[in-house]
């Protein structure tokens, strides 16, 4: 399994504010670095095989298509992506430009584990032959130090077959993490497990991100587009759902709430 990091505040500064280090881009050249968190689904894990990461790019001199990027291939338990936690899956210099999407390619050892401990195989119907694409459409500025963020909300993307087999139909969000804050806090008691929804209030259909509290009670959900949100703590019986209204999020800074008590 790799080796997972925790998601640094500073990471936000790296996002379109730009870098002008010689070391690290050329006259002609941006750098990428492509990160990978989740807001999970009610599983022990969710195992994915990746096998290449790679971006729909236009460079200056015209030139289009698929080019594969220095990934970190492997196995990433989805699950583990929570609260601070991220995967960084691939990152190089590369030609200034558009990038329209990224594209995750998956290999054959996708697994699922159940609840009660059982481990059944994730069938991607897709994923493993053209890809799970993301849609990003950005302009890459030589000299500039790009981060995108992508968010993999496993809750909304494994699918019960109904027949005890499971597909991954991902939804995944690339977050330019730059123009988006997030929002953290705790939750007690740690019994109450809740799963912790972000919807933004301020504007008609605004965005729902998802996550659950970790084995801590933190919860911090990424990718929040600066405004106004309720948090709604869906928690297990006997404890009672609650929310918390008008909360202010802001580009590139962390919004805390503090610790949210949960009754029964």
């Amino acid at each position: 399994m790799k080796f997972l990091r925790v998601l640094p505040l500073a990471l936000a500064s790296l996002a379109f504010a730009g870098c002008n280090d010689d070391n690290e881009t050329d006259n002609d050249s941006a750098a990428i670095q492509v990160l990978l968190i989740d807001a999970p689904g009610d599983y022990k894990a969710v195992n994915i095989d990746l096998q290449k990461v790679q971006v729909n790019a236009t460079d200056a001199a015209g030139e289009e298509g698929w080019q594969d990027l220095d990934a970190e291939v492997g196995k990433y338990n989805l699950l583990s992506l929570v609260n601070g936690n991220y995967a960084f899956i691939a990152g190089q210099k590369f030609p200034a430009g558009h990038i329209e999407q990224i594209r995750l390619v998956l290999g054959p050892n996708n697994t699922l584990t159940l609840k009660d401990g059982t481990t059944v195989d994730l069938k991607v119907p897709s994923g493993q032959t053209s890809g799970l694409k993301i849609n990003v459409n950005e302009e890459l500025k030589a000299g500039i130090t790009y981060s995108f963020v992508l968010d993999f909300d496993v809750a909304k993307s494994v699918v019960a077959r109904g027949n005890g087999e499971y597909n991954l139909k991902p939804v995944i969000r690339a977050v330019p993490f730059a123009l988006a804050g997030s929002i953290k806090g705790t939750v007690t008691p740690l019994a109450a497990k809740p799963q912790v929804m972000a919807i933004r209030t301020d504007v008609a259909n605004g965005d729902t991100i998802n996550t659950y509290t970790d084995a801590n009670g933190g919860f911090q959900v990424f990718g929040a587009k600066a405004g106004t949100y309720r948090l709604e703590f869906k928690a297990a019986a006997p404890y009672k759902d609650t929310q918390k209204e008008n909360v202010s999020v802001v580009a590139d800074d962390v919004t805390s709430v503090g610790v949210i008590t949960l009754t029964q």
